[in-house]
């Protein structure tokens, strides 16, 4: 889960860039893994504090699961 973590971060690090040189405002990447059994890295919490408003972990996990339970259909189907 942390080599996922970190190479999403080197993965959007030009578009943070370009982001913060257009715009003119800081930015970070946040990697939001979610395994689509569910699983969730042990530092999500962590990032998902960085985010205003309120989200449930298990909101999360169910968005996962259904979206690869619907990949599955239509691929399968």
């Amino acid at each position: 889960m942390i080599k996922k973590e970190d190479a999403k971060i080197l993965k959007y690090k030009d578009l943070t860039i370009k982001i913060q040189y257009v715009w003119n405002v800081k930015t970070k990447v946040i990697p939001e893994i979610i395994r689509a059994t569910g699983i969730i890295s042990k530092s999500i919490r962590k990032y998902l504090s960085n985010i205003p408003g309120k989200h449930k972990i298990k909101d999360l996990q169910k968005t996962s699961i259904v979206d690869t339970a619907h990949i599955l259909w239509n691929v399968l189907m």
